[in-house]
């Protein structure tokens, strides 16, 4: 009883330290002062601390089961954006991530704290090493695709004003440059997709030793592959073909969107393999 209570008092503080650091770092940006920024990225600190805490306890108690149920899928995943979204920002010096990371990990967190009951119907074998390969690399592209998709908005949204000859004033005026948000883009696809291919790899071969097929047409595979091919070219696109700016924007956009419906649509809603089961 008191492990329970312990760990609904930390889900509350989580929630809290990530709802007023989201809170402080938008209205830095709506009042121009960066103290406030300053408050929200120590808010957010100490509340992925606290979240590390609430991770370890979760694993403590129930041991390897807990990489199968969905409350620790889903609050591995919040906790794994804001770990991505801090080290973009302190490579880039662009604080702007935190106005993406901040409000999606509290969303993903909270729906974490909705589900006790709902498990990922994983087999046994799909521990240890098999689950820190495929879901670990899978989990961080995905975070680096979210951070990508959030700066490739801004980036047509700006570049449309640019393009247009519109004025930029309020809020638009202090938001980082055209080439910034393109540098996210960049480092996201250079680290997501070698960690997607990685993430699949491992997936197809614990596959094999579970099923003794590496590829069975799965919804969920058949999805994985689509985000992997449109990854793929856009990896290739930037690296070789020197894409930058609105084209790797948009395709980051539509790959993250993909990513989600694979990630939370097929899960939920169709039968697989990844199923979240009541």
């Amino acid at each position: 009883m008191r492990s329970v209570n312990l760990t609904e008092t930390l889900e509350f503080f989580v929630l809290a330290l990530y709802f007023f650091g989201a809170m402080l770092h938008i209205t830095a940006v709506l009042v121009r002062k960066p103290l406030l920024r300053s408050g929200g990225q120590t808010l957010s600190l100490i509340g992925l601390g606290l979240h590390t805490v609430d991770i370890g306890l979760y694993m403590a108690r129930h041991g390897t089961s807990a990489l199968g149920q969905g409350p620790f899928y889903f609050s591995l995943l919040a906790w794994t954006l804001i770990i991505v979204s801090l080290a973009l920002n302190w490579r880039l010096r662009m604080h702007f991530l935190a106005l993406t990371a901040l409000p999606l990990a509290l969303i993903i967190y909270s729906f974490a704290t909705t589900l006790p009951s709902v498990e990922v119907a994983l087999p046994k074998s799909f521990m240890g090493l098999w689950f820190g390969l495929h879901i670990g690399t899978l989990f961080f592209s995905i975070c680096l695709l979210a951070m990508a998709a959030s700066s490739g908005a801004v980036y047509l949204f700006l570049e449309k004003k640019i393009k247009g000859k519109t004025r930029i004033t309020g809020l638009s005026k202090d938001l980082p440059s055209l080439s910034l948000f393109d540098q996210v883009n960049a480092w996201a696809v250079n680290l997501g997709f070698p960690l997607f291919t990685v993430g699949l790899l491992s997936g197809f071969i614990w596959a094999h030793f579970t099923w003794e097929r590496f590829f069975s047409w799965d919804p969920k595979e058949v999805a994985a592959i689509i985000v992997w091919l449109l990854f793929a070219f856009l990896f290739h696109q930037r690296l070789v073909n020197g894409w930058r700016g609105r084209k790797p924007a948009k395709l980051a956009i539509w790959i993250f969107a993909l990513s989600l419906i694979s990630m939370l649509g097929i899960n939920f809603f169709l039968e697989t393999h990844h199923s979240f089961q009541p």
